[in-house]
């Protein structure tokens, strides 16, 4: 697996953050290990109030990386342990409980690591990327070149998710409407 640059790591991150503040995640941390690991480069840490909040905290972020494309190498979710990790190679999340968090203490066993903060993170402005011309093999032509699309947030891609089953349900019940009246 390649490692990403410090800003896709980044935009790794905020969109993990912004999912887990969805699910209203309780004290959200984000911290830099890049200079004390050589395995990833930023810790997400974020509390739950129960298994099921933990559950939903987990399914939220999964999605948000599935809709990034972004793999995951592994996860830990071992039942009624109150801790989950999910890897996704340069971003590693970890989901507590309250009384898990505190006991294990992460923040203090990363105590030299820069921590990144949260309200920073989500002020932050949304990349654009440039779309890539279609078609052209190679060939640029100056009115495609110019375009440039903003990535679409979660929201977006939820809606979007929701509108597309909603045509299918209704399509499927036009079509069993017209076999019944034949």
């Amino acid at each position: 697996m390649m490692k990403l640059n410090k800003a896709d790591s980044l935009a790794l991150v905020k969109l993990c953050c912004l999912a887990l503040d969805e699910k209203k995640a309780e004290d959200l941390r984000v911290m830099d290990v890049s200079e004390q690991s050589s395995i990833t480069d930023f810790l997400v840490l974020a509390t739950g109030n129960s298994a099921p909040h933990l559950r939903a905290l987990r399914i939220e972020v999964e999605k948000a990386l599935d809709a990034a494309k972004a793999r995951i190498v592994g996860m830990e979710i071992p039942q009624d342990t109150g801790w989950m990790v999910i890897d996704a190679f340069d971003v590693m999340i970890h989901l507590f409980t309250a009384d898990q968090r505190e006991h294990y203490a992460l923040e203090n066993l990363w105590k030299d690591a820069v921590e990144i903060s949260v309200p920073n993170l989500f002020a932050a402005p949304k990349p654009e990327k440039i779309a890539k011309p279609k078609g052209t093999k190679g060939k640029v032509s100056k009115s495609n070149s110019a375009k440039k699309v903003a990535p679409k947030s979660l929201k977006q891609v939820a809606v979007k998710k929701k509108k597309s089953a909603k045509k299918k349900v209704v399509s499927a019940k036009a079509s069993s409407v017209k076999k019944r009246k034949k």
